[in-house]
């Protein structure tokens, strides 16, 4: 199935339920990605390491380390460790309850009004590509959760680290899948692509650099903060389309009683 213009979709096409609570509630559940920025501001005006916490230098994942002391290289020291992981976590979990909630169907038509979904050969692609971001937006979410639940320096780094690789890797992939669906739907299909794409080129020169670069926290951010503005930009596009078909079939059912009577 694909997206495709009213002019040909009506003779050969469906529109999908898009009015529908869960579909509203997954699409928020995205938005919650969002507290992320809020919580690392917190944690990072609480540190207590013997150096100021920088973003530049400073990893991510020094934030929710639970000991105060020497982490690699590192001297770490994060009183609101709790707050950080407990912020992955709630992450995680919105980014999974997105990737359930909101169906294929939608993803294919959300960014503009009127595109329908056709049947047919040539036709398959896209779904298959909304059921891709699908999947890989539930393996970032997931990924984030490990990374809440089992910190940097828990005794468990490499179930930390592959967390950490699911997030950045899923993400970025689903990002690109959107953003490739949108493309002819909306002007912001484009900037949803622009977030997948920086965040796998920030992550293919960490992996090719091992990290090793002046600024570890500016490129590691570059691979995480366009993941979570670009899917909390799908979660607002699909709940405001959401709640515009809420509203139309709202005012349609009250003219509709209003001729009745």
């Amino acid at each position: 199935m694909t997206a495709a213009t009213p002019a040909t979709s009506i003779r050969a096409g469906f529109l999908p339920d898009i009015a529908s609570a869960r579909e509203y509630f997954g699409a928020w559940a995205k938005l919650t990605v969002l507290q992320y920025f809020v919580a690392e501001a917190a944690v990072i005006g609480a540190w207590a390491g013997p150096e100021p916490y920088s973003r530049r230098t400073g990893f991510i994942s020094d934030l929710g380390a639970i000991h105060c002391g020497i982490h690699e290289d590192r001297d770490v020291c994060s009183p609101l460790h709790a707050v950080m992981n407990a912020s992955f976590v709630v992450q995680g979990m919105g980014m999974l309850v997105g990737a359930l909630l909101l169906s294929s169907a939608l993803l294919c038509v959300a960014a503009r009004p009127g595109v329908r979904l056709a049947f047919g050969p040539g036709h398959r692609v896209p779904w298959y590509t909304a059921l891709a971001a699908k999947v890989f937006t539930f393996t970032a979410g997931a990924g984030t959760i490990i990374v809440g639940l089992v910190p940097e320096d828990a005794g468990f780094f490499a179930v930390h680290l592959a967390g950490a690789l699911m997030f950045f890797i899923g993400g970025a992939l689903a990002l690109l899948l959107v953003g490739a669906l949108w493309l002819r739907q909306s002007p912001l299909g484009w900037f949803i692509l622009a977030c997948g794409a920086t965040s796998f080129v920030a992550l293919g020169l960490g992996g090719a650099t091992g990290m090793e670069v002046p600024e570890p926290g500016t490129l590691e951010r570059f691979m995480g903060y366009p993941v979570t503005i670009g899917l909390a930009t799908v979660g607002l596009v699909i709940g405001q389309r959401v709640r515009q078909e809420l509203k139309a079939r709202k005012a349609r059912a009250t003219a509709q009683a209003t001729r009745t009577l």
